[in-house]
């Protein structure tokens, strides 16, 4: 029997993924897959599950008991008043998941670096507050690549991203204008694609393998990226937890880890996504009963 849902849930989202928006964004079916899985297993649980803008004012948030960062998926463009609205939550009592000090470290790709230091094997990048057509060139040559892909260091969903060839460079006067990681491109994300472990407080829930469409190299849905159900090796799945594990600061509530196979069939980190990531209910089929165990054992 279900529940009376008597503990308020709210599931942050932007207006390009909210129902009662008629222009919604191309991906915003991710948003009604999650909350489809979520909702019911959460009112089971006693609590009610409600999308919520994250730019509401706060006085809308009364009740809540806790926030999913859930679609968010504009913030950044806006990371300052993102993260001073998670702050605003958690001071008024409001648990919120992720905590906006692991959103801090998450938001800027740079904590790649520091997982580097902590031994975990990432994809070679060089850094660059905003690089021009000069610097592509020089990273060509730094890497001896003859592609390029060029991303923000504050971003999400590919938006932003360049793949640049050798032979047809940015002009000179070519400007990135955001903060910008540079990597070698890698055939491994057209070949056996990108591979996306998610964690559950702190427990491997399940796996994901994307690929792109055919001449295209993000694997994102908006760009006609694909998704299937991956059965990982026990290797893999250390790997992965591996690199959960170098997160800091307490186990986050949910993560997803994206690696990418090297030549060695090793894993590579691409990236550690603790803010906002899509969960991919559809390949993890236990994923709301998981989350809604995290969460009510927080707020116990």
């Amino acid at each position: 029997m279900t529940k009376k849902t008597n503990i308020k849930i709210g599931f942050l989202a932007c207006p390009e993924t909210m129902p009662s928006n008629a222009e919604r964004r191309g991906d915003a079916f991710e948003h009604d897959l999650q909350m489809a899985a979520l909702r019911p297993t959460f009112a089971e649980g006693g609590m009610a599950l409600e999308e919520i803008e994250w730019r509401a004012p706060l006085a809308d948030f009364s009740g809540f008991s806790a926030v999913l960062l859930g679609t968010a998926w504009d913030y950044q463009d806006h990371a300052a008043e993102f993260l001073a609205k998670l702050e605003a939550l958690e001071n008024a009592g409001i648990l919120v998941c992720n905590p906006p000090s692991l959103v801090r470290w998450n938001m800027d790709k740079s904590y790649l670096k520091e997982l580097a230091e902590r031994g975990a094997r990432t994809i070679p990048t060089l850094w660059n507050d905003d690089p021009d057509g000069t610097a592509i060139l020089a990273a060509f040559d730094h890497f001896d690549c003859d592609r390029l892909v060029v991303k923000r260091q504050i971003g999400a969903g590919g938006m932003g991203q360049h793949l640049f060839a050798r032979d047809n460079p940015p002009a000179s006067d070519w400007r990135m204008g955001h903060p910008a990681m540079m990597q070698p491109f890698l055939p491994a994300i057209q070949n056996e694609g990108e591979l996306s472990f998610v964690f559950i407080d702190g427990e491997f829930s399940h796996a994901i393998l994307k690929t792109s469409a055919a001449g295209e190299y993000r694997i994102q849905s908006l760009y006609g990226g694909k998704e299937a159900e991956f059965l990982p090796s026990e290797m893999d799945i250390e790997a992965a937890t591996a690199i959960a594990r170098k997160m800091p600061g307490e186990t986050p509530i949910y993560a997803r880890i994206d690696m990418l196979r090297a030549d060695d069939r090793q894993l590579m980190v691409m990236e550690a996504e603790a803010i906002e990531p899509f969960l991919y209910p559809v390949q993890g089929p236990d994923l709301g009963k998981r989350l809604a165990a995290a969460i009510a054992k927080r707020l116990s």
